[in-house]
């Protein structure tokens, strides 16, 4: 039997991916007869929906909730992805694909980009994208989980997902209700909160219904419904660094086989995504409606789109930044109800599954220790930060002077954190990992230098190693990386081979 003071009631507002991947880890950590977990929605009530691009972490979410892989891509029709291409960012008619995996190997204590600057230096012409094995499988069109194999870069390949979010939602809530979550139908028309010290007691549904609860999680999208309309929390707003407030999502046909990797191409104020399923794609256009009108941006959607439409268009609007608290008494917010960074680098999910295990980490009973609340939000307040950072420099590190909207991501003021690292890396291409952020050096790397950042030296001690002995090196890793490519299988044929989904 739990002692008293342990929470016994949880209640999920709101659900979605954010709701539904919530009360999946929730019940599945939490697995104990006296804990009761219910979540509130209505069919009445969209969901956003846009979500469908991850990064690599999801994996180890789902590893966590005990999913098998192959499964998951089956139910939620998705394919694998190795990185983002980034089109028309630093200038038009130029890209560059972040990938999500390493170039090259360290060398000397170094990472591998500093020798690799100092052989361009020496008059090498070999670019640095056929060092990634993730960048060259991506052109190629290839893919395959990584393999166990010492010492080879096959060992390193770093991969994430496509996939239909609403299939995903779908996925997550069946997993949940095995686990004993109970689902409410029903919108929220009031909210009772403790008249002492303003802690949520219960929500009001429309048929009369009370449901009552010990915490609460707020996965109620961008209304915030109890973070923001009922506790009044604030909001840090962040739009000066990230403009763009607006989006309208279109789901077409699928065009050929599924390339593994997601497109972002920029557009005169904003971006357009591509992302391929296996059984359609998904596309939307990201922008800032002081620079066009919604009309004109659901037309340059269509017009970047290489099939045809399916359904109808979803319009959405946004401001970036996060709650003041994204936890505030007894309730935590989730998803886009706790804040907004725009879908760039598909960190939307990624957020949602940190903060879970950050509140398992911080997991409350009924005293809700101050402290505790304090450190879960600052430790939020800085992962957003950093990731909003990386965001930025996407925006800022442009040579685009062609739109009114271009002209303002180069000159805005940027945050110092983001000042001094970019300051860093263009005086001698030195690149850190700060608190364990999301983004590590390969990635900050692989849009400074995709967008035309070149730093004037690089590290001292890479001139350590001879002449003849780093270009000896550099071949056999170049030769080492090219024999791996052609092992691969095409992604069409591994997904047919593993994973094919029943459309």
């Amino acid at each position: 039997m739990l002692p008293e003071s342990n929470i016994k009631n949880i209640v999920i507002v709101g659900g979605g991916t954010a709701g539904w991947m919530t009360a999946a880890a929730v019940s599945r950590l939490l697995n104990h007869p006296e804990i009761k977990i219910n979540l509130i929605e209505s069919d009445s009530i969209g969901t956003v929906g846009v979500g469908e691009a991850t990064i690599p972490h999801l994996r180890f979410f789902n590893q966590l909730l005990g999913l098998p892989e192959d499964d998951f891509v089956k139910k939620t029709n998705a394919t694998f992805k190795l990185g983002i291409e980034f089109i028309n960012w630093d200038k038009l008619g130029k890209s560059y694909i972040h990938p999500f995996g390493p170039y090259g190997v360290p060398m000397g204590g170094l990472r591998f980009h500093h020798y690799w600057l100092r052989q361009k230096q020496m008059g090498s012409g070999i670019p640095v994208d056929e060092y990634n094995l993730q960048i060259m499988a991506a052109k190629a069109g290839k893919f395959h989980r990584p393999q166990n194999i010492k010492k080879s870069p096959l060992s390193t390949i770093d991969y994430a997902f496509h996939f239909d979010a609403t299939l995903y939602a779908r996925y997550m809530r069946e997993f949940s209700e095995k686990n004993g979550v109970k689902r409410t139908e029903g919108k929220i028309v009031k909210t009772l909160q403790n008249p002492e010290n303003g802690f949520i007691e219960s929500v009001q549904l429309e048929s009369g219904q009370i449901v009552k609860g010990d915490l609460f999680f707020d996965c109620s999208g961008f209304r915030g419904l109890l973070i923001e309309q009922a506790l009044k929390t604030g909001y840090n707003d962040w739009s000066n660094y990230l403009p763009c407030n607006s989006a309208v999502a279109q789901a077409s046909e699928k065009i050929g086989d599924p390339i593994p990797y997601t497109r972002a191409t920029a557009k005169d104020a904003g971006w357009q995504w591509r992302i391929p399923l296996q059984s359609r794609t998904g596309n939307g256009h990201v922008y800032c409606n002081d620079y066009i009108s919604d009309d004109q941006a659901l037309k340059t959607l269509h017009d970047g789109m290489d099939s045809t439409p399916i359904g109808t268009h979803k319009q959405l609007r946004f401001k970036t930044g996060i709650r003041k608290k994204t936890w505030n008494k007894n309730v935590i917010s989730l998803g886009l109800a706790a804040g907004f960074l725009e879908p760039l680098e598909s960190t939307s999910i990624h957020l949602i599954q940190t903060a879970i295990a950050r509140l398992m980490t911080n997991f409350p009973d009924k005293h809700f220790n101050e402290a505790d609340t304090n450190y879960y939000n600052e430790r939020t307040l800085l992962e957003y930060e950093q990731v909003r950072d990386f965001l930025i420099l996407h925006y800022k590190a442009t040579e685009r002077d062609d739109t009114p909207f271009w002209n303002y991501c180069r000159n805005m003021e940027i945050p110092k954190t983001l000042k001094d690292r970019m300051g860093i890396y263009l005086e001698n291409a030195r690149l850190y990992r700060h608190d364990n952020e999301l983004f590590g050096d390969a990635s900050w790397f692989a849009v400074m230098h995709g967008q035309n950042m070149h730093p004037q030296r690089f590290h001292p001690n890479a001139n350590i190693m001879p002449d003849a002995e780093l270009d000896k090196r550099m071949s056999e890793i170049h030769k080492t990386w090219a024999a791996c490519l052609d092992t691969l299988p095409t992604h069409q044929e591994y997904i047919d081979q593993h994973c094919k989904a029943d459309i």
